[in-house]
């Protein structure tokens, strides 16, 4: 059971599947380690992580049908450009599925 700030109530152990998914865990950490309304280009991400455009795409989706990520389109002259930042339901889910992972390998950070 998880709280409306996404901590566990001290019950099962529950990572979050959408987060746990190692290129997804990658886009949330570098997306909340931003100050809130701080947002990436789409081309850093994919060049920061390794990944193919249709395989951060794919991510990304699931990711925003969590509402844990928003995507925004715009265009500098005629080039279009994608942004990408964290929503506050996914901040909260990431700060959840930290408190689940230290409770996991049993370890406590000092945040």
């Amino acid at each position: 059971m998880v709280d409306p700030n996404g901590v566990p109530d001290g019950g099962a152990i529950d990572l979050d599947e959408i987060i746990h998914q190692p290129a997804r865990l990658q886009i949330m950490s570098l997306l909340v380690s931003l100050d809130e309304r701080d947002r990436l280009a789409y081309g850093f991400v994919q060049k920061q992580l390794g990944l193919t455009p249709g395989n951060l795409t794919t991510h990304l989706r699931k990711l925003e049908n969590a509402d844990y990520v928003a995507t925004t389109k715009e265009f500098h002259g005629a080039k279009p450009r994608t942004w990408i930042e964290a929503t506050v339901t996914g901040r909260k889910a990431f700060a959840g599925y930290l408190v689940n992972l230290e409770r996991a390998l049993g370890v406590r950070t000092n945040s």
